[in-house]
């Protein structure tokens, strides 16, 4: 990673081939208080069929911020998001155990000749296309268990689930369909022509996948979280680690949270000099939990303001969603409800805390308990307080949302905004939630 000049806006539409890590190339070097504006390939699927992958997802060469230090943490405001694919494949996923070592996303060969990592060619349409350069076996560790595919309209509000025919008619477009942009190097899922559950209508509201900062030891991008990185533990290829305090290192960029979407703010730990933010794993839609483990991948535009937060040490992202994703009971305060909660505390003799605003600590683990236990573990560090205490703020403030089974979720309560200041970030909860 070298220095670059500083820019105030930044495009970015080159990308890694399935790693984040220290040793990816910048993209450039943004100003602290600048403009990122990315365009990706659509994650998970394509990556996940092109065996020349190292990861799971297709995400961003890292971007520098001006001035950001390990120790730091960096404001990501997202501003703007356009999904540019007009149609897309996904499913439940089933493994060809030939062409793989360790792990299917990670550690591709062919399963005749054996070369790791093969150069592929397409021919033809189907799960059989993918095919290995040096002797064209099908050379994909992956097909679907159970697949469809969606076509969306003009405004993507909707999308719907098409026959085999209508697949297959969108499968020989496959790249210019999906909006593969120039620089991707994965093959289009809609190759493989999925035709099942027809004639389903579903709302769509993108969002992103896999944002966040560089971790400090290059790993798969589609495993740096708590869940998926187990699968790196004790793994034999490249990126195998040794312990679960070795994937501590990890900055949980991949949450598959819907609420990461335009409007939303995302507080992320830097833990290399200049952050590196990244961005990738676009989605059309989808369900609290991505119970497939796999949904809608797409081609977008992202637009995004950068801030750097001086001295908060994270472990892992914080999450501001828009207002109107926050559940019920974390929403800010009314004017009438602070109303009654004076009076009922003048009739308690009690002074009611007023001053409070809504944040999600993100947590990841092996089991959806294991990351409900880190994101308790994350929020007593930011906010100095018992796990008691966290854990009542969050009953009587809050609760838990499930990201992604089978390991990310999102701690939601009402915190302190005196401790908030102290932490330096009071100021990004007051302008979110107009407090």
């Amino acid at each position: 990673m070298s220095q670059q000049e500083v820019q105030q806006e930044l495009s970015v539409d080159q990308y890694t081939l399935g790693l984040v890590g220290p040793d990816q190339e910048w993209a450039g070097t943004v100003a602290d208080g600048g403009t990122i504006e990315t365009y990706t390939p659509p994650g998970c699927w394509g990556p996940m069929i092109t065996p020349e992958f190292h990861g799971g997802h297709e995400v961003t060469r890292p971007v520098r911020v001006e001035g950001a230090s390990v120790g730091d943490a960096v404001a990501i405001h997202i501003r703007d998001m356009t999904v540019t694919s007009m149609a897309t494949s996904t499913g439940s996923m089933a493994e060809r155990e030939d062409a793989f070592g360790d792990d299917p996303f990670v550690d591709h060969r062919c399963p005749e000749c054996g070369t790791e990592w093969p150069d592929s060619i397409v021919e033809g349409t189907g799960e059989d296309a993918i095919k290995c350069a040096e002797c064209g076996a099908n050379a994909s560790s992956f097909g679907f268990e159970y697949g469809y595919t969606v076509a969306f309209d003009d405004d993507h509000t909707v999308g719907i689930t098409l026959d085999e025919d209508g697949a297959h008619e969108l499968a020989n477009d496959a790249a210019e369909v999906m909006d593969i942009p120039e620089n991707s190097r994965q093959h289009p899922i809609l190759l493989y022509e999925p035709g099942e559950m027809p004639g389903t209508l579903g709302r769509l509201r993108p969002f992103i996948g896999n944002i966040g900062t560089t971790p400090p030891i290059t790993m798969p991008d589609s495993h740096n979280a708590g869940d998926f990185g187990q699968f790196l533990i004790g793994a034999d290829h490249d990126y195998g680690l040794e312990s679960e305090e070795e994937l501590e290192a990890r900055t949980d960029g991949h949450m598959d949270i819907p609420q990461v979407r335009p409007g939303a703010t995302l507080i992320c730990p830097v833990k290399v000099d200049g952050a590196g933010i990244y961005v990738g794993d676009l989605h059309a839609n989808q369900g609290d939990g991505e119970l497939s483990l796999h949904t809608t991948d797409v081609s977008g535009t992202v637009r995004m303001d950068v801030e750097i937060i001086d001295g908060l040490e994270l472990d892992g992202p914080i999450l501001l969603p828009p207002e109107e994703d926050l559940p019920f009971i974390s929403k800010p305060y009314s004017d009438e409800e602070r109303e009654t909660g004076r009076h009922l505390g003048a009739e308690h003799g009690v002074d009611v805390e007023e001053d409070m605003g809504p944040i999600q600590v993100i947590g990841s683990g092996a089991t959806v308990n294991d990351a409900t236990q880190n994101a308790f573990d994350r929020a007593t560090d930011l906010l100095d307080m018992s796990e008691g205490e966290v854990r009542s703020r969050c009953t009587f403030t809050g609760g838990v949302q499930i990201g992604r089974l089978p390991g990310v979720v999102q701690l939601d309560m009402l915190a302190p905004l005196a401790v908030l200041e102290e932490r330096g970030i009071d100021h990004l909860v007051r302008e979110q939630y107009g407090l």
